[in-house]
């Protein structure tokens, strides 16, 4: 082992999958299209956390952070796809909408947006049970 192993020209910085989200959307050979997902860094996941905090007040003036998750889960999936390109502007069109979160929940069905969410969950590291990596980190 070594510390340059770590250094950042010799780590995969960013990880991409193909995977197919949805049936319905089809190729010309009516093949299922498959979607293009990525791996956020911490430092964008902060960002996308940050952009779906509100701040409140509480008893006696102290200012509470609440994350809004379902805001939070959407931002993640937004910033992983990378194909369809959601900020394209004739897709957005063409389903009447503004904005790629809006698009992404007027395109898909409530299952499929459900995997879209899951898949992103588990290639950004939120699929691992916190037990069982407290089990992992004792044997």
């Amino acid at each position: 082992m070594s510390l340059q192993d770590f250094f950042a020209q010799n780590v995969q910085a960013e990880i991409t999958e193909e995977c197919i989200i949805s049936e319905r959307f089809k190729n010309d050979n009516s093949a299922p299209i498959k979607w293009k997902l990525k791996t956020v860094t911490e430092n964008e996941n902060e960002a996308i956390r940050k952009s779906a905090t509100r701040i409140s007040k509480g008893k006696n003036g102290a200012r509470i952070q609440e994350i809004n998750q379902e805001e939070y889960v959407g931002k993640l999936a937004v910033a992983s796809v990378v194909y369809p390109d959601l900020q394209n502007a004739d897709l957005q069109a063409s389903y009447g909408v503004l904005g790629a979160d809006t698009l992404l929940k007027t395109m898909l069905l409530s299952g499929e947006y459900a995997t879209l969410l899951e898949k992103v969950q588990k290639m950004n590291g939120f699929d691992q049970d916190i037990n069982s990596l407290a089990d992992e980190v004792k044997n």
